[in-house]
């Protein structure tokens, strides 16, 4: 070897190196190379699964507060009948007020889009000031209520704790999740 020209050397040089290039910089190169293209992929998913995470927190946020507000909604506007809490709550408010309820007849719901009335025929006797504090609490109530057909009149036998008579049809409301079908009827002759 020690007779080998320098350009020899140079050339065993290069071929180490070459075979060292080949070997083994050249495949661990494109395994970098593959690792960072799949880094910057990973990169990129992640801040992708960042903005949906975002975007799926502002929309439970959201759902959250529709709940609430269901709720609220639900208490004046309830999904089923409640006219046993109701009269409850008319009884103890006219024995609140010093009034005697002499009626309460609940009548047939009529269906609407998306909601039913539930009428209920109520009459009361008591004296005036305690009707207008009735009427003042029942304006508070969570309850949705409407007063119809409301009419008083003066007792004929009068006393110091019942100088009036008043009746009226007190509408509330429930829900529907699904309109009431509409019913279609065939005229005869026709298919």
């Amino acid at each position: 070897m020690r007779e080998w020209p320098w350009f020899a050397y140079v050339l065993i040089a290069v071929i180490i190196l070459g075979l060292f290039y080949f070997v083994y910089y050249k495949p661990k190169d494109d395994e970098l190379k593959s690792i960072r293209e799949e880094r910057i992929r990973v990169e990129g998913e992640v801040a992708h699964l960042r903005q949906k995470k975002q975007e799926l927190d502002q929309i439970q946020a959201e759902l959250d507060r529709m709940k609430i507000t269901l709720s609220r909604l639900e208490a004046i506007m309830p999904q089923k009948e409640e006219i046993s809490a109701i009269l409850r709550q008319m009884q103890q408010l006219a024995y609140d007020t010093r009034l005697n309820i002499v009626k309460f007849i609940p009548k047939e719901e009529v269906a609407k889009d998306f909601y039913a009335e539930k009428p209920i025929s109520v009459e009361i006797t008591g004296t005036y000031h305690n009707l207008a504090i009735f009427f003042d609490r029942l304006s508070n109530f969570r309850r949705l209520f409407n007063i119809d057909d409301f009419a008083i009149k003066a007792l004929r036998e009068q006393t110091d704790a019942s100088t009036i008579s008043a009746e009226w049809t007190a509408k509330t409301y429930l829900f529907r999740q699904e309109p009431p079908e509409k019913t279609t009827a065939q005229k005869p002759g026709r298919s």
